[in-house]
C-alpha cells in the first residue's frame, strides 16, 4: 500500500512539473509579443527608461502620426504582403501536395532519384541563388513585380517532403484504385478524394508558408525598389531611418501592425497543427 501511494504521488509530482514547465515555456513565448504591444502604446522616453515594462501607456494614437510621414504606408504594405503571401501559400500547398501524391500513389522510373533530388535541393540555402535569381528576374523584366515571389512557390521541396511523409503514414492506394474502377479521372480523384484527406497537413504547412512569405525580407529588398510594390517588412525596416531613430513607440507600433495578419492566420489554422503533427497510422 505504501509503495502504491508513493508511486501515485510520484506520478502526480511528475505531471505537475510537466505542467509548470509547459506554462513557463508558454509565458516565454508570449512575453516578447506582449512587450511589443505594450511598447506600441508608450512614448520613446518611457521605452528607453523601462524597455521591458508590461504596463500599457497612453500614447497609442499619438504613435500613428510618425507613421504617416515618409515612405511608411501600412495599407499598401498590407495589400502587397497579403497578395504575395496568399498566392505563394495556395501554390505551394496545392502543387506540393500534387507532387507528393505522385511520389506515393504511382510507380514510375526514376521516382527514387527524383525524390533524392528534392531532398538534395532542401540542403541548399536560398542565399546561394539570390544573385542568379535577381539576374534571371531582371532579364525577364520582373523587377518591381510580385510574380517572382509567388510563382517559384510552386517548387517547395520541404513541403513536398513533409506531404510525402504524411501520405506514407495515412494514405492507402486502395482508395485510388476504387475511384479508378468507378471511372474517376486522376485529377478528380486527387482534388475530391485525396486532397480532403490531406487537409490537416495542408493547413499546417499553410501556416508556415504564409508566415515565411510574409516575413521574407532579403529578396524583396533586392527586387522591390518601387515604394508602391514594397511589402510590410520592408516598410517596417524604413522605420529605422533618421526620422524615426528616436520614435521607438512608432517603431513598435509598426511591428505590431505587421504581425496582426500572422496572428489571424495562425489562430485560424492552429487547430490543425496537432492533427498535422500526429501523423498516426491507418487502421486496416
Amino acid at each position: 500500500m505504501a509503495d502504491t501511494a508513493l508511486q501515485k504521488s510520484a506520478k502526480v509530482t511528475g505531471k505537475v512539473a510537466i505542467y509548470i514547465f509547459c506554462i513557463l515555456l508558454s509565458v516565454l513565448s508570449i512575453l516578447p509579443f506582449v512587450i511589443m504591444i505594450m511598447n506600441s502604446t508608450r512614448t520613446s522616453v518611457q521605452i528607453q527608461m523601462h524597455p521591458l515594462s508590461l504596463i500599457p501607456g497612453s500614447n497609442f494614437f499619438a504613435n500613428f502620426r510618425p507613421l504617416t510621414v515618409g515612405n511608411f504606408n501600412p495599407w499598401v504594405g498590407f495589400q502587397n504582403s497579403l497578395i504575395i503571401s496568399t498566392g505563394a501559400t495556395v501554390l505551394a500547398t496545392y502543387f506540393s501536395s500534387l507532387t507528393a501524391y505522385a511520389l506515393t500513389a504511382y510507380d514510375w522510373r526514376m521516382k527514387k532519384g527524383f525524390f533524392s533530388f528534392i531532398v538534395a535541393v532542401m540542403m541548399l540555402p536560398a542565399q546561394i541563388s539570390a544573385i542568379g535569381f535577381y539576374q534571371f528576374m531582371y532579364s525577364l523584366d520582373l523587377v518591381n513585380n510580385h510574380l517572382p515571389f509567388i510563382i517559384p512557390a510552386i517548387a517547395s521541396p520541404s513541403i513536398v517532403f513533409f506531404m510525402r511523409q504524411y501520405l506514407l503514414a495515412t494514405f492507402s492506394v486502395d482508395i485510388v484504385n476504387a475511384a479508378r474502377i468507378d471511372g474517376a479521372h486522376e485529377f478528380y480523384t486527387f482534388n475530391r478524394i485525396v486532397l480532403p484527406m490531406m487537409k490537416p497537413a495542408i493547413a499546417m504547412q499553410a501556416i508556415f508558408v504564409f508566415v515565411g512569405s510574409w516575413n521574407q525580407l532579403m529578396l524583396p529588398i533586392i527586387l522591390l525598389t518601387n515604394t508602391d510594390k514594397q511589402t510590410m517588412p520592408i516598410m517596417v525596416r524604413t522605420l529605422n531611418g533618421n526620422f524615426y531613430r528616436t520614435e521607438y513607440g512608432a517603431i513598435y507600433l509598426g511591428l505590431t501592425l505587421s504581425v496582426i495578419p500572422l496572428f489571424v492566420v495562425y489562430f485560424s489554422l492552429s487547430k490543425y497543427i496537432i492533427a498535422g503533427v500526429q501523423l498516426g497510422g491507418v487502421k486496416e
